[in-house]
């Protein structure tokens, strides 16, 4: 495989050739930044974890190089920033027991700007190699111009493949913005109980970026606070949830304009809310 940019690359924890840690991928997060992966393909990587017939690959966008940073970092140039980036990347490979991560190398600028055809080509090699069964990717309603045009790279790269070679699903969860929001007939519940340490683990190898923004703590809250409150009248059936937005339907007809899928979840929304209302006011 021949990614496109000169300092991409295939990283396989167990040292399995490419091609053969690819071919057995059955989920596959891209996500635009490292430490991506691990909050939106959590659920990914929990179904995979040590298992022989699932494995889960990621994918970054991305070089990381423009992150904030503060404490120990606050000094290192953007080319120090996307060496540690990667190395943490590859350190949560390790530990979640990935098949493989790939490193697309794209600057944000690179993969914001449509049609952004370099990272759908790349993106596009590496699903036909993978195959996986379920994609994860960021949500089109995420305030993240980067992750949005993440998930709109995703989506064009897996209406390129050909009909049986396309995930049976696709899901945009959430980072820059919650989805608890989405009405209930949009919201897809992903079941994270359990290994907490893992997904502590997961998260807290990325030290550059928990330097005065602790994103560990605020994802495990987030999980623990979906699964308190997804259901008001019911006893909690889950320690921990992660919201997705469904984007299969995008992916299955390519006349689906995205803008318009999300205002159709948008309207369901506050149809939901003022339907509510009305039947509530005095």
């Amino acid at each position: 495989m021949n990614l496109r940019n000169p300092h991409a690359e295939v990283y396989v924890p167990d040292g399995a050739p490419k091609e053969e840690a690819l071919a057995r991928t059955t989920h596959l997060a891209v996500g635009a930044h490292p430490d991506d992966l691990e909050i939106i393909g959590y659920h990914g990587i929990l179904e995979c974890f040590r298992r022989s017939d699932r494995w889960f690959t990621g994918v970054v966008t991305t070089d990381g190089a423009g992150s904030p940073r503060g404490g120990h970092y606050a000094d290192d140039s953007d080319e120090q920033m996307r060496r540690i980036r990667r190395g943490e990347q590859k350190k949560a490979a390790v530990v979640g027991d990935y098949a493989a991560v790939a490193f697309l190398d794209y600057s944000s600028a690179g993969v914001k700007e449509p049609p952004g055809e370099d990272v759908v080509a790349d993106l596009v090699d590496l699903l036909a190699a993978a195959r996986p069964k379920v994609v994860y990717t960021h949500n089109l309603a995420d305030r993240h111009g980067t992750h949005v045009g993440t998930a709109l790279r995703v989506i064009e790269a897996c209406r390129r493949l050909g009909a049986e070679q396309r995930p049976e699903k696709v899901l945009g969860g959430e980072v820059w913005r919650d989805l608890d929001w989405l009405a209930a007939g949009d919201k897809v519940a992903l079941d994270v109980s359990g290994h907490e340490n893992l997904g502590a683990a997961l998260l807290g190898v990325f030290d550059s970026q928990m330097e005065g923004k602790r994103y560990d703590l605020a994802a495990l809250g987030r999980r623990r606070a979906h699964a308190t409150f997804h259901q008001s009248h019911d006893l909690d059936a889950a320690t921990g949830l992660t919201f997705a937005m469904d984007l299969t339907p995008l992916v299955r007809d390519a006349s689906l304009d995205p803008a318009a899928h999300v205002e159709a979840i948008l309207g369901r929304f506050a149809e939901e809310v003022r339907t509510l209302v009305l039947k509530l006011r005095s």
